[in-house]
C-alpha cells in the first residue's frame, strides 16, 4: 500500500522532512505494490494520481509496476465510486484494477498474486532487469513450483512458507 499521513499539529517543517524521510524509505528498490483506494470513500480514489506522481519522483530512474485496488468491496451498498470508473482509471495508467475485501477475504491474496505475476513477467520479458546498486530485483533461487494458501488449505498439506 501507498501513502503517508500525518494528522498532528505542531512544527509542519519538521513533519514535512518526517513525511519526505518516510516516504524515500517506502519506495526505496521497490519493484511492485498495491495502489488501494476505499470505494465507498470519492476522496480516496481522487488521491490515486498525486500517490502515483509521487511514486515517481521517488523511484526515478527506476518503474514500479502497480495494481490499483478497490477495497472494501463487501460494502457495495455504500459504494462512491465506480467499478467502471477504477477501471478507466486503471487503463490510463496502464494498470490492473481489482475489487477486495478484507472481511470477507474477497480477492486479497490475488491482489499479490497478479502483481508477483505481472512483476515476474517484466522481468521475463527484459523490462525489469537485476542492475548494480539496485536491490529491487535479486537473482537467486526461483522455485519450480509456487503454491498459494489456498491450495495448501485444501490439499490439507502444511504452508511451505
Amino acid at each position: 500500500m501507498v501513502g503517508v499521513g500525518f494528522n498532528s499539529q505542531g512544527n509542519t517543517e519538521i513533519h514535512d522532512r518526517i513525511k519526505r524521510s518516510i516516504t524515500r524509505a517506502y519506495y526505496r528498490n521497490s519493484v511492485g505494490g498495491l495502489l488501494l483506494f476505499d470505494i465507498t470513500n470519492r476522496r480516496s480514489f481522487q488521491n490515486v494520481h498525486e500517490w502515483l506522481e509521487e511514486t515517481k519522483v521517488h523511484v526515478q530512474p527506476y518503474q514500479i509496476v502497480f495494481v490499483l485496488v478497490g477495497h472494501k468491496c463487501d460494502l457495495d451498498t455504500q459504494r462512491q465510486v465506480t467499478r467502471h470508473e477504477a477501471e478507466k482509471l486503471a487503463a490510463a495508467y496502464g494498470m490492473r484494477y481489482i475489487e477486495t475485501s478484507a472481511r470477507d477475504a474477497i480477492n486479497v491474496e490475488k491482489a499479490f498474486t497478479d502483481l508477483t505475476r505481472d512483476i515476474y513477467e517484466l522481468v521475463k520479458r527484459g523490462d525489469i532487469s537485476i542492475q548494480e546498486g539496485w536491490e529491487g530485483v535479486k537473482s537467486g533461487f526461483v522455485p519450480n513450483v509456487v503454491h498459494s494458501s489456498e491450495e495448501v488449505v485444501k490439499s490439507d498439506r502444511r504452508c511451505l512458507c
